[in-house]
């Protein structure tokens, strides 16, 4: 599909390659999930800018960290030159920008309540001025902040000549320059200009250096400087798991397990609340939020997901309570034997809008649905991603793994999608018709190396006999390992990408490493 609304026919599989990498860990390194003070630099949030040119990244410790591109700005060499070296004409190439503290850790003492500094979501505004903006959001607090580059002033050079000293009665070189202009006593000018030292007055020995001065001047460099323009506060019981901007440039929603609230971005103490699915009586409750998006164009459209696997589609004129949605989207397939885990497994943990916003992209636990905004009837797509993994659930459920928020998201011309899985590996399907594309990549400087090299031979099964296998139940299944028969490992996992929204280059987060690839 091209802008979401044609489809078109894909060029290939795509050659990934590894572009740079920030904060990679040294050999040994390890970072765990708690107990350690680098648990704090482990990523939790990853989004660019509408153009591409910014990405930002959130962590646990409630920083929000900048980075720019410089490869589109310093282009040297000819065409020739270029086409003769092994990279595209437009390596995509990043540099850290600048970072502040966005979020501090509070204590809600009306409920006895910690609240974390970890940043949730983190959304992009449209730009001003040539300042940028953007929406950070922890568990419970909405911040609006602006970065702008300032002019630095610096300290250029200080007066540092000996002009004499002041002693014994004698005044030095710095006073008498000024000797021409009149003293003021108590107000009013003195009648000896030249007596307004005192004679009675005593220095100290050595006498007193003359005054250092400094010279202050605003140099041509800039550097970045982040403020906060607005706080968004004291609306949501809940943990916030979802901020999405509107295409109006003037509102966004705020969403958590059971209500979402839209909000005017110059106006931070009111919000109103467009969906709220609590019951009277909380025994009655059966599912929850747990994502929410703005459509792309249509700035009366949104879409969210919830914890049985559905998507509702509401549409802001019908109602100012939108708890009626004006589409249904939900995988109306049965199982073959439903179990334990049926429904935690089928809870969506992430959807997106394709940049035309006629298919949304949703992520559940085994897999990525592809769905189509005039077709309600089923997915028109779906990648299975953990399929392999269903021999294990009860496993992954006794250490919570199954309960991990793996996010999507599309390519801007809409050909594929992405979405991470566990050993730091992250997945790459072609949605156009007939495409057969499946890429396992690691996030690593070898994006490549868990790939089959070498498919021909038996002893590496392909995604497809590997999932033909779990669904019979055979013995191939039972080494639990990922799409290319790797033992997979729980610890690690991949839960935060994006990808560049005009170019096949994805972000993804590792731990406290955001490593980038380009195609």
């Amino acid at each position: 599909m091209k802008g979401g609304d044609e489809v078109i026919a894909s060029s290939g599989p795509l050659d990934w390659r590894f572009s740079q990498v920030f904060g990679e860990r040294s050999a040994g390194e390890e970072v765990h999930e708690a107990g350690v003070s680098s648990a704090v630099d482990i990523i939790s949030a990853i989004e660019f800018d509408k153009s591409g040119d910014h990405l930002a990244t959130g962590d646990r410790g409630g920083r929000v960290v900048l980075f720019e591109r410089t490869d589109s700005k310093n282009t040297s060499g000819s065409r020739r030159d270029l086409e003769g070296t092994d990279c595209p004409l437009r390596h995509p190439e990043f540099r850290y920008k600048t970072e502040f503290q966005s979020h501090e850790p509070e204590f809600d003492y009306l409920k006895s309540l910690e609240i974390e500094e970890k940043i949730n979501k983190i959304r992009w505004s449209q730009t001003a001025n040539a300042a940028l903006f953007l929406l950070s959001t922890n568990d419970k607090t909405i911040k609006f902040w602006k970065v702008q580059e300032k002019k630095i002033k610096k300290v250029c050079e200080i007066n540092t000549e000996s002009s004499g000293s002041i002693g014994n009665g004698s005044v030095g070189s710095s006073i008498n320059s000024n000797s021409s202009k009149s003293c003021f006593t108590n107000g009013g000018l003195s009648d000896k200009v030249n007596n307004c030292l005192n004679n009675d007055y005593t220095f100290p020995p050595g006498g007193i250096p003359s005054l250092q001065l400094p010279a202050v001047t605003i140099s041509h460099e800039t550097s970045p400087v982040a403020r906060c323009r607005r706080v968004y506060t004291h609306a949501h019981d809940y943990h916030i798991n979802s901020i999405s901007n509107n295409s109006d440039g003037e509102t966004f929603i705020s969403a958590d397990d059971l209500r979402i609230n839209l909000w005017n971005l110059e106006i931070s103490n009111q919000s109103f609340n467009i969906v709220d699915v609590k019951p009277a009586n909380m025994e009655d409750l059966t599912e929850v939020i747990t994502s929410a998006e703005f459509h792309p164009t249509h700035c009366n459209t949104l879409a969210y997901s919830s914890s049985k696997g559905s998507i509702r589609l509401i549409d802001l004129r019908q109602s100012a309570l939108c708890d009626s949605h004006s589409k249904l989207f939900e995988d109306t397939e049965t199982p073959t034997s439903r179990s334990f885990f049926t429904e935690i497994i089928a809870s969506i943990s992430d959807i997106k809008f394709a940049k035309g916003g006629r298919y949304i992209l949703s992520r559940d636990y085994m897999s990525l649905k592809l769905w189509d905004i005039n077709m309600d009837s089923g997915p028109v797509s779906t990648f299975q991603v953990h399929e392999h993994l269903r021999p294990k659930l009860c496993d992954l459920y006794e250490n919570d793994s199954i309960f991990d928020k793996f996010e999507c998201c599309l390519s801007g011309d809409g050909l594929r999608v992405a979405t991470g899985s566990y050993s730091n590996l992250f997945r790459v399907f072609g949605v156009s018709p007939g495409s057969t594309e499946t890429t396992t990549l690691e996030a690593s400087k070898n994006p490549m190396r868990r790939q089959v090299t070498t498919p021909a031979k038996p002893s590496r099964p392909s995604l497809s006999s590997i999932t033909r296998a779990v669904r019979r139940g055979g013995a191939e299944s039972s080494g639990g390992g990922d799409g290319n028969a790797n033992s997979f490992d729980h610890t690690t996992k991949l839960l935060h990408l994006a990808w560049h929204p005009t170019e096949n280059s994805i972000a993804c987060a590792a731990a406290n490493s955001l490593y980038m690839y380009y195609a």
